[in-house]
Formats: C-alpha cells, structure tokens, sequence
C-alpha cells in the first residue's frame, strides 16, 4: 500500500524530546511540502530537550561530557544549525547511549532528510524508553515521509503513541489523517472528533471533508445494489 504524501501535508510530526519527562514539544508542524519547523505545544518552559535526569549523575567525567553534547546539541538546533546539532547528538550518544540523546539524534536525521537513520535512532530510543508517546508519533511521521511509505508501519505507531496518551488531540489528529489516507473513514472520522474534542480545532474542517467521503461511499454503494437489483430482475 502507497499513501501519497500530498494528502498528508496536514500532519504535525516530529517532536524533540526532553531528558525530564516523556514530552516536550511539537518540533515540526508538517502543513505544506518544505516549511520550516515552529513549535506547536510546550509542557515546560524551555522550547527544546535538556540533558538531565532523575537518574543522571555528575560523578561520572564522561556522563558530564555527554550530557554537554546534550545541552549544546540543543542550544544549535535552536539556532537552526542542524549539522552541528547532530554532531554534538552523535557525540552525546557515542559517549553515553541514552533515549533522550538517540531521539533528538533522530530529529536531526528527520531534518535532513535521512529518513532511514532517523527510524534507527528512534527505534532505539523506543527500546530505552518504550512508554514515549513523542518517539512513536515520530517514527510513524518517518515511515510516511520514507521513499517506501509504510503506512501500515506509521498506523502501528500511531496507534501505541495514542494508547499511551489519549488525550493528545494532536496524536489523534495524525492517526486520523493516516486513517484517510488509507481509506479507513469510519475510523478516521472518529479520531478526528477526538482531536477536536481535545483542542485541535483545524479537525472540524476534516470531520466535514469525511463525513462527505462516507456519505459519497454510501451512495455509490447505494446505487451499485440498485443497479444489481434491476440487472437480475431483467435477467
């Protein structure tokens, strides 16, 4: 199965992950081909990932210097340096393998296009941290946007990233466009009014759009049985 990507453009993916919790932010807002990154929501009041946690000790000279590639990784991607944020993320993670360092490692990939490195680093930061919904919705963004779309793939992560916080409109907003796309509509028109219901108020409009498609289903449907009916009638 192929999903084109232009009617996927309404996706927000693409989420930088902070060492303290399991979310941060919406890194990518995803609403036309090529635009540049903006953030979306924030639960803490920095804008990126932070390099330390409950666990992290300072004793350890060589965890020190990679939760410094942490914080100066970070400090870059906000500036827009991607390269040199991926450097200093490869660094961090070469030094000490971590969930937060291999996410943001991914982000940097995401970025650049290199879309299969992303995938590893956030398959393996899956592995480190498995209850993180912000790295799910992110591979699912990544298996969409690959050279060969996995769709299938991307609804399997989609679907975990909303078991694991259901009440993130904007999660359900993005199971419910990759539900379109692939033609589940019932499905689809459900996590949109989800979506809405939880503050994503572009979903109205995308209720509206598959409520129509499901009517037009309906009555092609409709009158194929009509059709069939007169054919073995005349028969």
């Amino acid at each position: 199965m192929s999903v084109q990507l232009a009617r996927l453009t309404r996706l927000s993916f693409v989420r930088v992950s902070p060492g303290t919790s399991s979310r941060s932010f919406h890194a990518l807002s995803k609403r036309t081909a090529g635009q540049n990154t903006r953030a979306i929501r924030q639960n803490s009041g920095r804008r990126w990932a932070t390099s330390t946690t409950p666990t992290s000790s300072a004793v350890n000279p060589a965890e020190v210097e990679a939760m410094q590639c942490l914080e100066d990784g970070t400090q870059k991607l906000e500036e827009g340096d991607v390269q040199a944020a991926k450097s200093l993320y490869q660094r961090s993670v070469d030094i000490k393998r971590t969930a937060s360092g291999l996410f943001n490692l991914g982000v940097t990939y995401y970025h650049l296009k290199e879309y299969d490195q992303a995938i590893s680093c956030w398959k393996d930061s899956i592995v480190l941290q498995p209850s993180s919904p912000d790295a799910h919705t992110n591979l699912a963004s990544a298996y969409i946007v690959s050279p060969v779309s996995r769709p299938d793939l991307a609804l399997h992560h989609l679907r975990v990233a909303s078991s694991l916080a259901p009440e993130d409109g904007e999660i359900a907003f993005n199971l419910a466009a990759v539900l379109e796309a692939c033609g589940l509509l019932e499905e689809s028109l459900q996590q949109y009014k989800k979506s809405k219901e939880f503050g994503v108020e572009r979903a109205a409009m995308h209720m509206r759009n598959v409520s129509a498609k499901i009517l037009g289903k309906k009555m092609k449907a409709a009158e194929a049985e009509v059709a069939q009916d007169k054919s073995e009638s005349t028969a």
